[in-house]
Formats: C-alpha cells, sequence, structure tokens
C-alpha cells in the first residue's frame, strides 16, 4: 500500500488519565490527556555519535489547523475507539499542548482500551499531522513546527519509540530541514517512519 509521506506521527510520555471528577464529556468511561505539549524542545532523534536533534511546538501552531473529525486509536492503527463527528471526541488546545477528552462507552473494545489505561497498563498520548510551517535552528539543532496543516488522529501509545525521555520521536518528515542532517535522516528514515495508508 502507499505510503502519505507529509504525515508525522510523535509519542508522548504526557499522561492518558482517567479523570472522574473533571467530566468534559457525559461518560463513566471517560479519559483525557495532552497528545502533544507547546513550546516545550523534546529530543526528536538521537544517532551513535551523540548527535541530539530537537523539535518544539509553536504555541500557535494550530491556529487555524484543519482538526475537523480527529479519530482517537491505539498505536495509530485500526480500530477508531472515539472520534468528533459523533462526539466521542474533544480536541482543546490549551495553555500547555492539545488536550484530549473521549468518551471510551460506546463499544466492547473501547471500555477495554479504558481499562487498560484506569489500570495504568497505558499511560502515553501521540498524535498524527501534517506541517504547514516550520524553521530549523542549525546551532541548537531544533526544528520548530510553526504551523500544522491537518490534525489526522491522536492516539493511545503502548511504548515510546524512546523510553527515557518524555516525548519521543515515532517518525519524521521525510524532507530534509537542513543539509547538515538530510543524509543521516534518509539512511534512518525506514526506521523511524510509521505511516497511515489512505
Amino acid at each position: 500500500m502507499p505510503f502519505k509521506t507529509d504525515r508525522e506521527y510523535r509519542a508522548l510520555a504526557a499522561p492518558l488519565s482517567v479523570q472522574a471528577a473533571t467530566k468534559r464529556i457525559d461518560t463513566e468511561y471517560y479519559v483525557e490527556g495532552y497528545a502533544t505539549t507547546f513550546d516545550k524542545p523534546y529530543l526528536l532523534y538521537e544517532f551513535e555519535d551523540g548527535t541530539k536533534f530537537y523539535e518544539r511546538i509553536d504555541a500557535h501552531a494550530l491556529d487555524g489547523a484543519d482538526m475537523s473529525d480527529v479519530i482517537m486509536q491505539y498505536d495509530h492503527e485500526g480500530r477508531v475507539f472515539a472520534r468528533q463527528s459523533n462526539k466521542t471526541l474533544l480536541l482543546i488546545p490549551d495553555h500547555r499542548g492539545l488536550l484530549i477528552a473521549a468518551d471510551l462507552g460506546k463499544t466492547d473494545l473501547a471500555r477495554g482500551l479504558y481499562q487498560d489505561i484506569e489500570a495504568g497498563m497505558i499511560t502515553k498520548m501521540s498524535w498524527a499531522f501534517r506541517v504547514q510551517e516550520e524553521s530549523y535552528d542549525r546551532a541548537t539543532r531544533t526544528r520548530t513546527i510553526l504551523k500544522i496543516k491537518k490534525v489526522y488522529d491522536v492516539s493511545a501509545v503502548s511504548i515510546p519509540a524512546n523510553g527515557d525521555t518524555e516525548i519521543s520521536a515515532r517518525s519524521f518528515a521525510s524532507r530534509s530541514y537542513e543539509a547538515e542532517k538530510q543524509e543521516r535522516l534518509y539512511k534512518r528514515v525506514q526506521l523511524l517512519k510509521i505511516r497511515a495508508s489512505l
């Protein structure tokens, strides 16, 4: 199957938690968490020689982004557990990042995911998006995502790509940010990309 080359995924160690007291959706199977955070650089990738590249999501990157009918999945694959169009998923950009709130009570499988989250088996989140505008600081090796064109999904994830960091890359864009890292990224892209088929 062909891969969508401009869709990016990020695993994030921000908690996906069961919040009984502060329900934004009226259900006993309520979860909320952050699919991404803003203005906090995180380690995107570290090469064998110790060279590190970072990424930062600008606080205004979601301004004007297409967030229509985003879905919630597990590990960015298969089953849809919640979605905006049936009002089981809310996306709320706030001062910290992209807050999600979901009702996981509509199907048996969704309730199973809720139970895994409630039991602390799944505590991480990720998101899939397309970048519209970015910049790169060669001195700090930091890519800043200035504008997101579209958000495809938010996902509960089992294991982030790098468990030693609070957030780690699941993939990054196939296009280069600077010539300095293009050659290395090209060699590693097959290991780092997770692409969703259309």
